[in-house]
């Protein structure tokens, strides 16, 4: 593995940052980054001590800085340096104001103003965390989507997720041998209801994972691969039945599933309109 320094240099929590490192480093074999996480930059003492590291352990440097003092510290050490310096937002600041016309306010952690959008991601998660596991039944009407399926098919992080872009998400598990709850089976004109599947094989893997964390027995109907394809088949029929929606887990990660569900969202909101 090859190992380098990375610094992450932001006015706000850097949380922007940390995901287009990920995204972009994945996309590359045998690398290690050391990173070095620098959030809430806002004076010249804490933009000194930055400075300071990026000479002590050079390597790449990614910044979210509005301050042009302290962008150009950063660009000055690294060129200094012969650092890459990447302001990784600077492109899509030109391209909207141009397009826009408008100049950019300049203004750190806008993002995370506690506006109207912020309370509906809070009551987003409350919902969740009410309505996880087939809870609160008699509210379920009130959500924006349902998942269901059998254990152990992401139901909960992916409501979880959901909920962290303002999504009002329930899920209900499926229980071998006991019928749904008929509270989900007669929802009319009311949340998107989409089934979560997984192949069975991968899911007697999960299972015996979360078994073997209990430290309980391994050998049980959860985790027979004979009655884990019954159980995914019997979800799958009554998915058919009601007419609701699948996606197959099995090669997602709960990113890619989650986006799928709100375009289903958004799909099912148009046909309402």
């Amino acid at each position: 593995m090859k190992a380098f320094h990375l610094h992450l240099v932001s006015d706000a929590t850097g949380e922007t940052l940390h995901s287009v490192a990920r995204a972009c480093l994945v996309q590359f074999e045998g690398v290690e980054p050391v990173e070095h996480v620098w959030s809430m930059i806002r004076t010249p003492g804490q933009m000194e001590k930055v400075v300071a590291a990026i000479e002590a352990h050079p390597g790449v440097v990614l910044y979210t800085l509005v301050n042009a003092s302290f962008r150009q510290s950063l660009n000055d050490i690294c060129r200094r340096l012969q650092l890459p310096c990447i302001s990784v937002l600077d492109p899509v600041f030109i391209a909207l104001g141009s397009y826009l016309g408008l100049q950019v306010r300049g203004q750190p952690g806008r993002q995370h103003v506690m506006d109207a959008e912020y309370f509906s991601r809070i009551d987003a998660m409350h919902f969740a965390i009410a309505h996880d596991d087939g809870q609160m039944l008699e509210t379920i009407h009130q959500a924006d989507v349902i998942l269901v399926g059998v254990s152990r098919t992401s139901k909960t992080p992916t409501c979880q997720y959901l909920a962290n872009r303002g999504v009002k998400a329930a899920n209900v598990p499926l229980v071998p041998g006991a019928n749904p709850p008929p509270e989900l089976l007669a929802l009319k004109n009311g949340p998107i209801v989409v089934g979560l599947t997984k192949d069975p094989g991968r899911l007697v893997q999960v299972r015996r994972n979360r078994v073997r964390m209990l430290s309980q027995d391994e050998e049980t109907d959860y985790t027979d691969l004979e009655l884990v394809k019954e159980e995914v088949a019997s979800a799958r029929r009554l998915f058919a039945r009601q007419g609701w929606p699948v996606i197959d887990v099995t090669r997602r990660s709960i990113e890619e599933t989650a986006a799928s569900i709100m375009g289903l969202i958004q799909q099912n909101h148009e046909r309402k309109e």
